[in-house]
């Protein structure tokens, strides 16, 4: 069961790929600065994650407007992302979370990723979202065993409203 609404937002390093090569991202040093969204996604290019964040990266500026930083995270390396994103358009911050480390923190992770499917990954993200306010604490979170099933994100655009 993900992290709930009250519990201090874990923190974690991870990669994004910048424009001068890998660069090293960490929660803690966001925190502070407004309001954080974490979106976690099974897989880069696959046809639910890329459909979610295209979205969410044409709504960029109400997440700004709002008072929020949008972050992406899928278990992909960070050059898969930035072919990804070069590709679909995404234009949030993606990091790498190889090896599943945020995935594990935020209690996300799949036991076994689509194994009807014989993909039996352990680690994959669970479609997740969580919201971090700039004292660093959840204030909505949200996570779905399908992972089918987008986040709600007219709750979630009326909690940042309302956390302003």
């Amino acid at each position: 069961m993900a992290l709930s609404v009250g519990t201090k937002a874990p923190d974690f390093t991870l990669t994004t790929l910048g424009e001068n090569g890998p660069e090293l991202i960490t929660l803690s040093e966001k925190i502070g600065s407004g309001n954080i969204l974490l979106l976690f996604v099974p897989m880069a290019f696959t046809g639910v994650c890329t459909d979610e964040f295209c979205s969410v990266t044409s709504e960029l500026a109400d997440y700004e407007g709002m008072n929020a930083t949008v972050l992406g995270i899928s278990g992909d390396n960070p050059f898969a992302q930035a072919a990804w994103a070069e590709k679909e358009g995404i234009g949030l911050t993606l990091l790498s979370d190889y090896e599943h480390e945020a995935a594990k923190a935020y209690d996300v992770a799949y036991d076994s990723f689509l194994p009807d499917k014989n993909l039996t990954m352990g680690g994959v993200p669970k479609r997740s979202a969580f919201i971090i306010d700039s004292e660093g604490v959840i204030q909505y979170a949200e996570s779905n065993d399908s992972p089918g099933d987008l986040p709600d994100f007219d709750a979630i655009k009326a909690k940042l409203k309302e956390l302003g």
